[in-house]
């Protein structure tokens, strides 16, 4: 019995496994190397699996339309990605639960509903995007629709319930290899080295900042930067059993994924710039399989094979791991057992909800005459709804001391979380506005936006450093700390400035939910 409860409580990666009692320090490159490979997978596989159907497809396309161009967005990301994922990663090591439970504990049964019911309304549509990528790469192989879809769904639905965690890790990164055929794609469209290293740092846009060249760009931003990501990282976090004594070597693992992600997105605007890019001009875009079609043309038959198998592998773990995001999510509403390593008899509502999704999206896809770009203009929408929301949710969390204990963010964290909050808060308003106002000057409006945010920092930054809270001494290993049951935590502190922008979060969400709504129904019925 004991065997058992100490088998529950290891940690069992892809690469290896840490015993329950094993807490010991690691002395040595070997020793800290094997634990790394044990504890490596959740950080990499959100990131990677962030390039999905639709990061390929915003890629391709800043590629073919502008050539290298808007490549020195993508550095720009990293701090982003290793700010955001570092903060989720550690309230799910230190507080063992979700994050759509963590939100509904300290904010309220409304908050925490509100935000669920936004992610898995987002998933689903994120889902069947990742489907149409199936589709779309599939038919450069002229496999139908019918036939693929219906596969992915079945291998996704396998691969995850195999009551296994350790047997879906291992899955997971079988996917992540594959997309090291962008090697021998780099090497057969042979983009320009310089111009990839030179347009990464130099800013600039071909054609001149049009609203076209600008939305995409925050497209790059909204596909590299997706609300999924928290729930997927906190919640893989506490069904791997990494606590805080392992965080360390999590973070390493988010680091090491962002640069991947970033890397991979650069070579693959590469791919397109060097392989499209001359012929034609910033409109030539159509979707991802004219692309793949577009290289088999211009560069050979090889080059768009090998791209429509990137488009399949980046569709697949897209959608394994954003569904999985969303049964994670949904577990946190009720107190059913939502783990990999549970069988589908012990946790039928978990896997209930994961095969739900994949067949109802699946569905979808494939209806004749489904709104397919309907759905896909409502994700880059949604996207641009919920960022700013999850964003300072998890910016407050991370601010509880009731919580995180010592490990609440440091004043300088604080201080860069905040300004990454503030310009992903412009972006998403900017791209939610121009959706659904489509004669809208992206420019302007981006530029006055920025100005009111950047004297915003100016002014609240120094008063927020000034009010910082002096740093509270724990008798206790900081390792060791974990947040005690969050039915007995003291509730948050009620600040003014706290409803404030609790109730212009709420307010942004009505508002601009209702304007999303409205001009879906106008499209769909135009």
């Amino acid at each position: 019995m004991q065997n058992e409860a100490a088998k529950e409580n290891q940690i069992s990666g892809a690469f290896g496994t840490i015993k329950a009692h094993d807490v010991g320090n690691r002395h040595g490159l070997r020793a800290r190397f094997l634990t790394l490979i044990a504890i490596i997978g959740p950080g990499l596989i959100v990131m990677v699996g962030d390039n999905d159907a639709g990061g390929v497809s915003t890629y391709a396309q800043a590629g073919q339309n502008f050539a290298y161009t808007m490549l020195w967005t993508l550095p720009l990301l990293i701090p982003v990605l290793i700010i955001n994922q570092e903060m989720v990663a550690r309230l799910g090591a230190v507080t063992g639960v979700g994050h759509g439970r963590l939100i509904r504990e300290r904010f309220g049964k409304y908050w925490g509903n509100v935000s669920i019911g936004s992610i898995l309304l987002l998933n689903f549509l994120i889902i069947i995007t990742e489907f149409i990528g199936v589709s779309l790469s599939m038919e450069y192989f002229g496999v139908s629709p019918y036939v693929s879809v219906p596969i992915a769904v079945i291998l996704l639905f396998t691969v995850t319930a195999s009551g296994s965690f350790q047997r879906w890790e291992r899955f997971m990164m079988l996917f992540v290899a594959i997309n090291f055929v962008i090697v021998p794609l780099v090497i057969i469209t042979k983009p320009h080295f310089s111009s990839l290293a030179s347009h990464s740092v130099i800013p600039g846009i071909r054609g001149g900042a049009s609203s076209a060249a600008v939305l995409l760009i925050i497209s790059i931003i909204g596909t590299t930067v997706a609300p999924w990501q928290l729930y997927f990282q906190q919640s893989n976090i506490v069904d791997k059993k990494i606590t805080p004594r392992w965080l360390n070597y999590e973070r390493v693992d988010t680091v090491i994924g962002s640069l991947i992600v970033v890397v991979s997105a650069a070579l693959m605007i590469g791919v397109a710039a060097a392989g499209l890019s001359g012929h034609g001009n910033t409109n030539s875009y159509t979707d991802a399989l004219g692309v793949a079609r577009g290289l088999g043309h211009y560069v050979g038959k090889g080059s768009g094979a090998l791209f429509a198998l990137l488009l399949l592998n980046a569709s697949v773990i897209g959608a394994a791991a954003v569904t999985l995001a969303s049964t994670y999510a949904l577990g946190d509403l009720g107190a059913s057992r939502h783990s990999l390593n549970a069988r589908i008899r012990d946790a039928k509502a978990f896997f209930g909800s994961f095969a739900a999704l994949l067949v109802v999206a699946g569905v979808v896809t494939l209806l004749p005459g489904a709104p397919l770009g309907l759905i896909t203009l409502a994700v880059q929408a949604m996207c641009g709804l919920m960022l700013p929301s999850t964003t300072i949710f998890v910016l407050l969390l991370c601010n509880d001391r009731e919580v995180l204990g010592p490990w609440v963010n440091g004043k300088w964290l604080n201080v860069a979380a905040t300004v990454i909050v503030s310009v992903l808060v412009v972006l998403s308003i900017t791209m939610m506005v121009s959706t659904l106002f489509t004669s809208v000057n992206v420019v302007a409006l981006l530029s006055t936006l920025g100005i009111i945010v950047f004297i915003g920092l100016v002014v609240g930054l120094p008063i927020g450093l000034r009010r910082a809270e002096a740093k509270v001494d724990y008798p206790i290993d900081k390792r060791d700390w974990r947040t005690p049951r969050l039915t007995l935590l003291a509730p948050p502190p009620t600040s003014l400035a706290r409803r404030i922008l609790l109730r212009a979060v709420g307010s942004y969400l009505l508002v601009a939910g209702t304007l999303l709504v409205v001009r879906i129904i106008q499209l769909a019925t135009s």
